[in-house]
């Protein structure tokens, strides 16, 4: 708790605060899509001091396609577009908060945008393995001429990237003393623009860090109080999408462990967000809570989600 006696909140907020399944993603469509997530962060922005992280896969695969439909301009590498998608996004959030905040009465908070670099490690072994799919689906011919590892899908190939874990990250100083102010913080977009060190130096690489991950690396270091991982579900279940799918209230950590190493949460979806919630409560963090992105005042109310405990 900081010392002007607010707790600290994180909303790690997933792809579907933008772009809902079966829209096209239009500018339009997601500055209306965020005005949920952001009404209910401006009801909190008295009570809280907030920081807000946030996905950003389809917007730098749409980037990633657009880069395909024009072979004269050299492309970027995805170190780069993962730095626009944190501006663009950063300024739809900011841009769209401050209407909720004038809306529900909030006056005098702060907001900025943070460009974020997050450490991974040189040796991670995700780099041998890249597994994170990205980008446009080509024919097996079209992606023997290109210079990055495919994996096979009913789709085409599609490029693959590394997922390595997040170590630290590197403006979290800076992200600390901001809250200290009571700035709204928006920073680790999409995971963060993910970096090795050489020497003193950072050097960016060719990966894509998970968003929720990022988040837990952060909220623990900065001395996040509450860690709001908010998705497409209003709670996590165990067999899911089955005859027998059973909705959780509350999940211990051990119980939420059992259940990753059983495979109930699978890798490509709800398995990061429990191992994230899980490593900010096993870092000292007080309440780590999944939900729906609609739903976030009645998590934070101890009334929807799943709450991870201690114990």
């Amino acid at each position: 708790m900081g010392n002007n006696g607010k707790e600290t909140l994180l909303v790690a907020l997933g792809g579907n605060a933008l772009i809902r399944a079966g829209e096209a993603g239009t500018i339009a469509e997601q500055f209306e899509n965020l005005r949920v997530p952001m009404r209910q962060i401006a009801r909190l922005a008295e009570r809280y001091r907030i920081i807000v992280t946030h996905g950003n896969g389809p917007q730098v695969g749409n980037l990633l396609l657009q880069q395909e439909c024009c072979s004269t301009v050299p492309r970027l590498p995805l170190e780069i577009l993962v730095a626009q998608t944190q501006g663009q996004i950063g300024y739809m959030i900011e841009s769209t908060l401050d209407g909720e905040l004038t809306a529900a009465g909030v006056a005098g908070r702060h907001m900025v945008s943070l460009i974020s670099y997050v450490v991974v490690a040189e040796n991670d072994p995700a780099f041998l393995n890249p597994s994170k799919p990205v980008g446009p689906y080509y024919s097996e011919e079209e992606s023997r001429g290109l210079p990055w590892p495919f994996r096979k899908t009913a789709k085409g190939y599609r490029r693959v990237v590394a997922s390595p874990r997040p170590l630290t990250i590197v403006e979290k100083s800076e992200i600390k003393a901001l809250i200290e102010l009571d700035f709204i913080v928006i920073c680790c977009g999409g995971g963060g623009i993910p970096v090795i060190r050489e020497g003193r130096a950072f050097h960016g690489v060719d990966a894509v860090i998970d968003k929720d991950l990022a988040s837990a690396c952060l909220a623990t270091e900065v001395g996040v109080d509450i860690f709001v991982i908010a998705t497409d579900v209003a709670r996590v279940s165990l067999d899911y999408a089955t005859p027998a799918e059973r909705p959780l209230e509350r999940m211990s950590v051990a119980e939420a462990r059992h259940f990753l190493g059983a495979g109930q949460f699978p890798a490509g979806s709800m398995g990061p967000k429990v191992e994230a919630a899980v490593q900010f409560m096993e870092g000292g963090g007080k309440r780590a809570v999944i939900t729906a992105i609609d739903r976030i005042n009645a998590a934070i109310a101890g009334k929807e989600g799943t709450e991870i405990v201690r114990g």
